[in-house]
């Protein structure tokens, strides 16, 4: 059974990540449905989470005149 919940704080970002990890170590293909949905879901929430605390910090390019 999932047990998903929001990432809001670093130590739910790496126990996402362990868990992504194991899921990913096995066959994707061999994955029963809920743990592939699983997968599924707790990808788009690590996403979530890097992409707010973890923004690119390089300048935006200067595009010549």
């Amino acid at each position: 059974m999932m047990n998903i919940k929001p990432i809001k704080t670093k130590d739910d970002y790496k126990a996402a990540m362990v868990r992504i990890s194991e899921l990913t170590n096995s066959d994707p293909d061999a994955l029963p449905d809920n743990e592939f949905d699983e997968l599924e879901v707790l990808t788009a929430l690590a996403e979530a989470y890097e992409n707010e605390h973890y923004k690119n910090e390089a300048p935006d390019p200067v595009i010549g005149h």
